[in-house]
């Protein structure tokens, strides 16, 4: 038998909920099974799989076999430290590079959290209080405590978070175009692919979806944007500007594909990105979208916190270029 006292991140949580993050790997139809056994024993008596937990609470738990195949799963995440841009004892601010993603699933083995979580086995608790695209570098938040993840994941439920991006588009955006209030909806493709595309007013499937766009710098055939959404949709942002006619630069989904490999191959003599004659233009094989700056409360102070990520190194070098 196992016993177990349920500590601050396990507070308030349900029975079950807590089992499964707690017997990580064991199928879930398996932790139902014993809880309605009566094999799961809270404080010595018998408890629902809808039971609050309380800190202090003395949990038995039997035997149980983590599939060895989940358990190499979690292994074969390398543990790996991200760029810090602010740590305390509630929660991480890291600045996640492009090309990363932020956690395992959908045909990718590990991301952000599981390495992480490697690198600091000490840890009790870590997890992703919000989600970035694997394309996508920037701001990401990650909590230490349950009570932090719970506050902040309510003030992204709420809208009373500030987040802004840093986006590259092609064409030059109009500077009166300031306000995308356009319903997106999300499907897969005949691939299996996830996609999202814009809905009318009308349709059932879209939800409403708010980008706010102002025009940063103006090149000779691109535009640099800074993008505060609204909402927290998928691939919100890509979508929008692709739909408005401007789709982001080296975005592999929605964008100019032809333009994305000239730009990998740091080709200007193309003449798609309009680079002045003679000029050589580094090479660039990512999606230019930076969440730049993120703007919340506490979770334990309450006091504002205002962070920022500078512009990756690529994407500062391919912008001194078109200047």
């Amino acid at each position: 038998m196992q016993h177990v006292t349920v500590g601050e991140n396990g507070a308030g949580q349900r029975l079950d909920n807590y089992l499964i993050k707690t017997l990580k790997g064991v199928p879930k139809t398996h932790v139902y099974r014993i809880i309605r056994s009566g094999e799961v024993r809270v404080n010595r008596g018998r408890a629902g799989a809808d039971t609050r937990l309380a800190l202090g609470d003395e949990l038995r738990l039997p035997p149980v076999r983590v599939a060895e195949r989940l358990e190499n799963k979690a292994a074969a995440a390398p543990p790996r430290e991200f760029a810090i841009v602010f740590e305390d004892d509630h929660l991480i601010a890291i600045d996640k590079p492009a090309g990363v993603a932020v956690h395992g699933g959908s045909g990718v083995s590990f991301g952000v959290i599981e390495q992480l979580r490697r690198a600091r086995p000490e840890a009790p608790f870590l997890e992703l209080v919000h989600r970035l695209d694997k394309e996508t570098s920037g701001l990401l938040l990650i909590a230490k405590k349950r009570s932090a993840l719970t506050r902040l994941q309510e003030q992204f439920r709420a809208r009373e978070t500030g987040k802004t991006y840093a986006a590259l588009v092609i064409g030059r955006w109009p500077a009166g175009h300031k306000v995308i209030d356009v319903a997106l909806h999300k499907y897969l493709d005949a691939a299996g692919e996830r996609r999202v595309r814009s809905v009318t007013d009308g349709e059932a499937a879209g939800r409403r979806s708010i980008t706010l766009v102002q025009v940063a710098r103006a090149f000779a055939a691109c535009t640099l944007l800074d993008v505060t959404i609204k909402t927290g949709r998928t691939h919100q942002i890509r979508v929008h500007l692709a739909d408005a006619g401007h789709a982001i630069v080296g975005d592999d989904k929605y964008g100019d594909f032809a333009l994305n490999k000239a730009l990998a191959r740091g080709d200007a003599a193309s003449g798609l990105m309009a680079a002045p004659a003679g000029a050589a233009l580094p090479r660039f094989g990512r999606m230019f979208l930076h969440a730049r700056l993120l703007r919340f409360e506490h979770p334990a102070s309450g006091e504002t916190v205002e962070l920022e990520a500078a512009l990756p190194a690529e994407c500062a070098s391919l912008l001194k270029s078109l200047a």
